[in-house]
């Protein structure tokens, strides 16, 4: 029997639909649901960083046996503090502290359902009523829907691919005002590959001081770097402009999955106190989810039992497969990379769509791409970098190989007849 009501008070929210749409799943989404299930061709995934479902970027059994360990202990069954159980929190510090000149403490780390979870904290804590936020593009979209259910402006700055990737900072003089909070900065770059040297990131931190605005530093790819630029964690200059740092142990230690992340407050001046930020993080933390109590036990073992070879040998693996992406991309004369990938898992790749017939914009490349080829690369639009494309290179090399060939033989097909 149907209930019927004069009106109901319920309905979806809008803001759901839009804020969704714009990530990266919502993009990968659509274009996956374009692949033709009669080509006999496998799907080759090229769009999205998880590489944990190849041998070569398998996670090492020192986190195995450490999550193994907390489960079977059976004290880890309990719900954790807001902030985070203490051992975790103190392994953490000490693990960002190498090279620091101001050590962090476990009251500076605040443990987070992996670094998306970090990206909601930052937002929420910094979002009022006619304040906005600095955003990089391309960079990752994730910041932009958050800002926008939040109600947080967001204005792009630059990176400039002509200089590496460079952070355009008149730019980013040009677009703040009184009512900026921060200005995040990806490093290693998600979506370019590059990694920012320290004179650069002494740069972002000196004109973020001159504003009078913080930086968040989204580190989820912390130490994946592998060309001649040196990774240096923005905290070092925490003493120059309060610094919050977004991390986990997804990327370095290839477990996605698992959901352990953390923001870090690095400032000495004691700026983020004074502000309140520091009060509101752990106020937002009580109305929150947290991560497993066993994967947040598990984390000193994580941290303390990974041995160097198994960080050398990731590196090495993702060194090879850059070289191979940028060098068969250079193979594709509708196609240019202006600068090889030093770290993360991502390079960008510019669509010359006057040498292409039948191809309106990137998102129609990614479209007729995975239709024609059962190829997955995601839409610069996604990055906000229109008619560019995020290619993902941290997969197994005979994969990649095939997927780049096929790449290259649709821009084959497509190119414009002379």
């Amino acid at each position: 029997m149907e209930i019927e009501a004069k009106r109901w008070g319920f309905r979806g929210k809008q803001e759901l639909n839009a804020a969704s749409a714009s990530t990266v799943r919502g993009y990968l989404n659509q274009i996956i649901a374009r692949i033709n299930k009669d080509n006999s061709s496998s799907v080759i995934r090229l769009g999205h960083g998880d590489p944990s479902h190849f041998p070569s970027f398998k996670t090492t059994p020192a986190a195995e046996d450490a999550i193994v360990d907390a489960l079977r202990s059976a004290k880890h069954n309990c719900y954790a503090p807001s902030a985070g159980v203490l051992p975790a929190r103190r392994a953490i510090a000490d693990y960002l502290n190498r090279d620091l000149p101001c050590k962090l403490s476990p009251d500076d780390v605040y443990l987070t359902s992996g670094c998306t979870q970090a990206i909601e904290v930052a937002i929420n804590v910094l979002s009022r009523p006619g304040a906005n936020i600095l955003l990089p593009r391309p960079g990752f979209p994730y910041y932009e829907s958050c800002s926008a259910y939040n109600h947080l402006e967001v204005r792009h700055y630059d990176l400039l691919p002509e200089k590496g990737w460079e952070v355009d900072l008149d730019g980013v003089e040009s677009i703040a005002d009184e009512n900026t909070v921060a200005l995040v900065i990806i490093n290693p770059g998600n979506p370019c590959g590059n990694v920012f040297s320290y004179e650069q990131l002494h740069k972002v931190a000196e004109t973020a001081r001159k504003l009078g605005i913080l930086v968040i530093s989204d580190e989820a790819y912390d130490n994946l770097a592998f060309g001649s630029t040196r990774y240096v964690p923005m905290r070092v200059l925490g003493s120059t402009v309060p610094v919050l740092t977004l991390g986990s142990i997804s990327k370095r230690w290839i477990v996605p999955g698992w959901r352990l992340g953390w923001i870090v407050t690095s400032d000495p001046n004691g700026i983020l106190k004074k502000s309140g930020v520091i009060d509101s993080i752990a106020e937002f933390l009580n109305i929150s989810s947290d991560p497993a109590t066993f994967i947040q036990a598990a984390t000193p073992q994580i941290l303390e039992n990974t041995k160097e070879d198994f960080f050398s040998k990731i590196i090495s693996t993702l060194r090879e497969c850059a070289d191979i992406c940028y060098n068969r991309i250079e193979e594709i004369p509708s196609l240019t990379c202006p600068k090889k990938p030093e770290g993360s898992m991502f390079v960008m790749v510019k669509l010359n769509l006057s040498m292409l017939e039948d191809i309106n914009d990137d998102m129609d490349f990614c479209l007729k791409l995975a239709e024609e080829e059962s190829v997955i690369v995601l839409p610069g639009i996604a990055v906000r970098l229109k008619n560019w494309l995020r290619i993902t290179f941290a997969i197994e090399h005979s994969l990649l190989q095939e997927g780049l060939g096929r790449i290259k033989g649709f821009c084959q097909r497509h190119a414009k007849k002379q």
